[in-house]
């Protein structure tokens, strides 16, 4: 700064100096402060101001600053840090836990690597790979820095055939609702609470939902995906991945339209997209697009007129 003298300029950089050492107080003298003082006028004057009326420069002879260092006033130790929390930041009503029967905990150097080896695991799992599954592993897709975290039941021929959940009929719809609320599929992680098709000869699809055993013998990697993935919202698409993740047979009639805290992770129940392909009726639509605008507060997300209006008889 051209108005600043060179002794306030060397008194800045040694005051800057003493700072990064530690030092907290300095006295210093009349002049000092008002050089310094001159210093704080200009900086806080529009530029315009600042040109049309100029602060002449003093010239006196120029003499040493002095700053006289005081002894720092003794400071008490600090407080220790308050231990970190995993609560949500609004205190959501908690939803049970299902019992997971190990606890796994993936290893790698990123969040990549650790769902590999996730699922390298499961692939010698025997417990969650029993003879009633069928043998092509479908584990997750998306983001594995989502906010949003969508969990099924199991994959079924159509994603065992493209090796990715959610990419059949259901699949679709589940991605036009991610659209819907101003988001793309890439944005979120999608995975199932069962990662490989249970055997049904019974069905022409020899598609079933899995038993309880079965989402039982899983959930140990679905709660390590949690804890990987680190969601803000967990989104619980039916009955059967609602009953996986709590372990109580709850219909999600019941359990929607509400967020509540899985595991510390704010949740939110809804019906699966295979609902709403049996079910045309707008009225049940609209009960899914109410749980994920739920999901877009939880996040703050903007919610247009236009959505909030998405499926409502008035239209």
């Amino acid at each position: 700064m051209a108005d600043v003298t060179l002794a306030t300029q060397h008194l800045l950089r040694y005051l800057k100096h003493r700072q990064d050492e530690g030092v907290k107080r300095a006295l210093l003298s009349d002049e000092a402060k008002a050089g310094l003082r001159a210093v704080y006028f200009h900086a806080r004057q529009p530029r315009e101001a600042v040109a049309a009326t100029p602060v002449p420069t003093p010239t006196p002879t120029p003499q040493p600053v002095v700053v006289e260092e005081r002894p720092l006033t003794p400071q008490p130790p600090a407080a220790p840090a308050e231990p970190v929390s995993n609560e949500p930041t609004i205190a959501y009503p908690k939803i049970a836990v299902a019992e997971a029967r190990t606890v796994i905990t993936a290893t790698g150097a990123d969040k990549a690597a650790q769902i590999a080896d996730l699922k390298t695991r499961i692939a010698k799992d025997n417990e969650a790979r029993t003879a009633d599954l069928r043998d092509t592993m479908v584990f997750s897709t998306g983001s594995l820095d989502a906010e949003i975290m969508f969990i099924g039941e199991a994959p079924g021929s159509e994603e065992e055939r493209q090796e990715e959940p959610f990419v059949g009929p259901a699949g679709q719809l589940l991605t036009k609702i991610i659209q819907a609320m101003g988001l793309q599929r890439e944005m979120v992680y999608i995975s199932n609470i069962v990662k490989y098709g249970p055997n049904a000869s019974n069905q022409d699809t020899g598609n079933r939902s899995p038993t309880t055993a079965e989402m039982h013998a899983c959930l140990p990697y679905v709660v390590a995906e949690t804890v990987i993935v680190k969601p803000k919202v967990i989104v619980a698409l039916g009955d059967t991945a609602l009953e996986g993740l709590t372990g109580e047979k709850t219909p999600v009639g019941r359990a929607r339209d509400q967020v509540r805290a899985w595991n510390n992770i704010p949740f939110v129940a809804t019906y699966h997209p295979s609902y709403l392909l049996r079910n045309d009726d707008i009225a049940e639509k609209r009960k899914v697009w109410e749980d994920m605008m739920l999901v877009m507060e939880v996040l703050q997300m903007p919610i247009s007129d236009k959505q909030r209006g998405f499926f409502s008889k008035k239209r």
